[in-house]
C-alpha cells in the first residue's frame, strides 16, 4: 500500500511540474516575468516563479519532500502556504489568470498593462499567516 502511494504521489508532483512549466509560459505571455526551473530529467521537482510587479514576487516550490507557496513584497514574506493550501493558492492563481485571459478577449484594445490584474488581485486572494 505505502509504495502504491509513494509511486502515486510521484506522478502528482510530475503532473504539478508540467502544469507549472505550462504557467510560467502563459504568465511569460502575458507579459509577467515568470520561470519555472526543475531538476534532471524526471520531474519530480519544480521552482516556480512570477513577479507581479510592485516588488510582488510569488515562489511555488514542489518536491518529494513537499510542496510550498511563497508570497512577498518589498522582500518581506507576506504569506507561505503548505501542502493542499499551497496548490488552492495555485489553483486561485490560475483562475485569476484565466480570467484576465477571458477579459481581454472580449476587449478590443489589451495593453499590457490590461494584464496587470493579477498585481493587486493575488495578494488579497486569501491571506494566511
Amino acid at each position: 500500500m505505502f509504495l502504491r502511494l509513494a509511486n502515486e504521489y510521484r506522478q502528482f508532483v510530475q503532473d504539478l511540474v508540467m502544469n507549472l512549466q505550462a504557467l510560467a509560459v502563459v504568465l511569460e505571455r502575458r507579459g509577467y516575468p515568470a520561470s519555472c526551473y526543475t531538476c534532471g530529467d524526471q520531474m519530480n521537482s519544480a521552482s516556480f516563479m512570477v513577479s507581479l510587479g510592485d516588488d510582488h514576487l510569488i515562489r511555488f516550490l514542489v518536491s518529494d519532500y513537499g510542496i510550498t507557496w511563497t508570497e512577498m513584497r518589498d522582500d518581506r514574506e507576506l504569506m507561505k502556504l503548505e501542502g493542499a493550501e499551497a496548490i488552492s493558492q495555485l489553483e486561485e492563481l490560475a483562475a485569476l489568470i484565466k480570467k484576465s485571459i477571458q477579459t481581454s478577449e472580449d476587449s478590443e484594445y489589451s495593453s499590457p498593462k490590461g494584464n496587470r490584474v493579477l498585481q493587486h488581485a493575488v495578494g488579497s486572494v486569501k491571506t494566511h499567516r
